[in-house]
């Protein structure tokens, strides 16, 4: 999902070396195709086993990347660990299963990252808080204590946001970073943080356990809008354009695969979902499977159907990237996306299209 910037400096000499090996191997494995001429791709997602990225993993389960013709070769970002869009911009994997911001902050650097297929329109979390907290929106965080999983990460992103979409400065209230999972529920738990802004399946298991309740929905595409005032589109696919440039079949591919798992994903139940993910994703120490089924059931509206950026989408991100401070430098928005890929994958494959596109100025 999001970046892990606390273990930037930790992690620098990491990537730069990594960054100049695989800058090379990643990209010759994809030019060259592997066995039979088939395109190797390297995809790091931000959390695989979490909700909101499920897509990329169902993809693989389902057979759709062998379907359409490329290996994708799946791994998942650490706690502590290079985050997935850092990866890919260093060229240690091809793409990153992240958030669509990051293609406008990284554009404010000076460097060209673009999204070439879009998986949901909202970030799939919730404001988690504790009954005696008293949060009910972001006006309520003045003194609050606010977990999210890393200092810089979306959730900080959107936690900043919530608050100054409500007139409350971030000099107001605490951030802390408290990752996922275990973790976060521990520092709910604790009393360590009044609210912790989460993904599924820890929103189920925080329920469960009574230690907290959603004060936020930002989970669903309506719950986004609501709060956001627009769709927030969030899961994607980002690459760096360069490399799309240079990979344009390969990357149809990729899309393809996705595209057709969107579908698979908005005409099939949570259940038949669940049944076809790994078991250690719907089965764990946080969550049963029938608590995973329930989360995602009420959860499965933040997936798009078809791929598409949509319309408006972007100009939230930008203005939610505006408003808390990180980006103060024009941005070109029609270069941080493209729905050609998208729009082709579903022409070849005669899928019916319902959301509306988002046009070059987002």
């Amino acid at each position: 999902m999001s970046r892990r910037p606390a273990a930037v400096a930790a992690s620098v000499l990491t990537v730069l070396v990594l960054g100049a090996v695989s800058a090379c191997s990643s990209t010759s494995s994809a030019a060259s195709g592997g066995s039979g001429g088939t395109p190797t791709v390297k995809l790091m997602a931000g959390g695989l086993d979490k909700q909101i990225y499920l897509p990329y993993q169902l993809a693989q389960q389902l057979g759709f990347y062998k379907k359409y013709g490329v290996d994708v070769q799946l791994s998942t970002e650490q706690d502590g660990g290079v985050g997935a869009e850092e990866a890919m911009a260093s060229g240690q994997v091809d793409m990153a299963g992240a958030w669509y911001n990051h293609t406008i902050e990284f554009q404010a650097k000076g460097k060209a990252v673009e999204d070439v297929v879009q998986l949901s329109g909202a970030p799939g979390e919730r404001e988690m808080c504790t009954t005696k907290s008293g949060v009910h929106s972001g006006a309520d965080f003045k003194g609050k204590t606010l977990g999210v999983t890393d200092l810089g990460s979306g959730t900080d992103t959107l936690t900043q946001f919530l608050a100054a979409k409500k007139g409350v400065k971030t000099s107001q209230f605490h951030r802390i970073g408290v990752g996922a999972g275990s973790t976060a529920i521990a520092a709910l738990q604790n009393g360590k943080v009044d609210c912790v802004m989460t993904t599924q399946p820890t929103v189920a298991a925080i329920q469960k356990k009574g230690v907290g309740t959603s004060a936020i929905d930002l989970a669903t595409t309506s719950g986004a809008t609501a709060a956001m005032g627009g769709a927030y589109p969030a899961a994607s696919v980002l690459a760096r354009t360069d490399w799309v440039d240079s990979h344009k079949a390969t990357v149809q591919k990729v899309v393809d695969a996705l595209v057709a798992t969107m579908h698979w994903i908005n005409s099939h139940s949570a259940a038949d979902i669940a049944n076809k993910l790994p078991t250690s994703y719907v089965s764990n120490q946080l969550v049963t499977k029938a608590d995973y089924i329930s989360a995602l059931t009420e959860d499965k509206g933040q997936f798009l159907p078809d791929g598409l950026m949509p319309a408006g989408g972007p100009k939230t991100s930008l203005a939610t990237e505006q408003l808390v401070g990180n980006v103060k430098s024009s941005v070109d928005l029609s270069k941080t996306f493209t729905n050609d890929f998208a729009i082709q994958a579903n022409k070849t494959e005669g899928f019916k299209t319902t959301t509306t596109p988002a046009g070059p100025n987002g």
